[in-house]
């Protein structure tokens, strides 16, 4: 289930040209330290609105080379938010079907986002595991290729590939800033850096299943209680997360709250007229308050990777 960095470099071959190498903003911003420089990766102007599209596409692009997608089913995958809008853009790069299963709760907007892109959607369930074990249903008898939100080796190799574009855009150590859901970010960004640099993950203290793995030396089931978690929302990290982060003197976890995800966001609005989704926002939360600092030879980076929001505060 582990991701190398040879698995990274195959997934920019596969989908460079087809993604957008998103831009990185050198920039200054206020924390309760001070003023601080940071380089932001705005990775939320990526297709669809996200990094997902990176993982959904290296995925059903390796699918078609080995012969084992089926262009007729194409793919599914379980999610109503920003993991299903990649798949929905990877399904209509790769010229296949794309369909997305979602609880009866989803909201009506990113069903409408979802349908727009010409998405197959299937209302299933008032809960994200009622659809996720109807979507393997499906998956099952359709012939058609499953995703994973964050749990797969081709959607982390994706997800990875924006360390390698870091590589190339920053020299030097990173301390590399980002916010932690299932964890398939933080595990692609981990086997992609180089020697030198450090990763943080951040989450809300409300949907913080990687810091309670770290704390726990195991994963653990999770309590969701955050204003995040419509985008951190995992209950479990997720196993190829923890096979990559655990045990690394190199990554570690801080927990924001909710009040500093909020004013962490408003503040990149007021500042910069950048607009990201609050799951986001943690990864800066985790800055402005002063809990990640860079050292004085490595460029702090916060990877801004999810805009998918409305523009109230």
């Amino acid at each position: 289930m582990k991701v190398t960095a040879d698995d990274i470099r195959a997934a920019h071959a596969r989908i460079s040209g087809l993604v957008r190498r998103t831009p990185v903003l050198r920039t200054t911003i206020d924390t309760v330290d001070g003023p601080v420089e940071v380089a932001f990766k705005l990775e939320f102007t990526q297709l669809g609105g996200s990094f997902k599209v990176r993982g959904s596409l290296n995925a059903t692009v390796h699918a078609q080379e080995q012969g084992s997608l089926d262009d007729d089913a194409g793919i599914l995958v379980a999610s109503g938010g920003n993991a299903a809008i990649g798949a929905a853009h990877a399904a209509r790069i790769a010229g296949v079907p794309c369909t997305v299963v979602v609880p009866e709760t989803a909201p009506q907007v990113k069903i409408a986002a979802l349908r727009e892109l010409g998405a197959r959607v299937h209302l299933v369930g008032d809960r994200y595991q009622v659809a996720a074990d109807s979507a393997a249903s499906m998956a099952r008898e359709s012939g058609a290729l499953l995703l994973h939100a964050y749990d797969l080796p081709d959607i982390v190799a994706g997800a990875g590939t924006i360390a390698l574009e870091l590589s190339d855009d920053i020299s030097g150590p990173l301390t590399i800033v980002t916010c932690v859901g299932g964890g398939g970010l933080i595990a692609g960004l981990t086997s992609g850096m180089r020697p030198g640099d450090r990763i943080v993950g951040a989450e809300p203290a409300g949907a913080s299943c990687l810091n309670q793995a770290l704390a726990a030396g195991r994963p653990v089931p999770t309590e969701l209680d955050s204003i995040a978690a419509d985008s951190l929302g995992a209950t479990e990290v997720g196993g190829i997360c923890w096979q990559t982060v655990a045990g690394r003197h190199d990554v570690s976890s801080v927990v924001v709250s909710d009040d500093d995800i909020v004013a962490a966001r408003t503040a990149l609005w007021h500042d910069h007229r950048l607009l990201v989704e609050h799951g986001t926002a943690a990864a800066l939360a985790a800055v402005t308050t002063g809990q990640v600092t860079g050292a004085p030879d490595s460029t702090l980076c916060v990877v801004l990777c999810g805009a998918n929001t409305g523009l109230g505060m």
